[in-house]
């Protein structure tokens, strides 16, 4: 590789790496500085999965120039992590809803339960409701 290519190769590479430490580390701020489980689930998520995806693009940058060829092997791990990290906060916050619930705290109630005894998903279908 030239020296003018691979300073530009290696100073992308750099930036998408620190862009992804960044992300990562305000996930991590956001983990321990909100006050309730339901406001802390949504940080760590989302920057785990900005900061997987900015290294990943950083990979595959970087080992594209160095073999001259398409490397996508990085793609895996990001879209693995962009899978999977939605179905975990999905589960995580299910749970918690649940133990709220069963200490009385200061959640919704479930659909099923509402005090009209009327579904919300049927109410937003019916033209002969107008919204609340």
């Amino acid at each position: 590789m030239s020296g003018a290519f691979a300073f530009w190769i290696e100073a992308l590479t750099a930036l998408l790496v620190l862009v992804g430490a960044a992300f990562a580390a305000i996930g991590s701020f956001g983990l321990v500085r909100m006050p309730s489980f339901f406001r802390r689930i949504h940080t760590p998520t989302l920057g785990a999965t900005a900061g997987v995806w900015s290294v990943s693009l950083a990979t595959a940058v970087y080992f594209s120039a160095q073999g001259f060829y398409l490397f996508l092997h990085a793609a895996l791990i990001a879209m693995f992590v962009a899978l999977t990290a939605p179905i975990t906060t999905i589960f995580l916050t299910r749970a918690a809803l649940f133990r709220e619930r069963q200490k009385g705290g200061d959640v919704p109630p479930p659909a099923a339960t509402r005090a009209d005894g009327e579904d919300p998903a049927e109410a937003a279908v019916r033209p002969d409701r107008t919204p609340d």
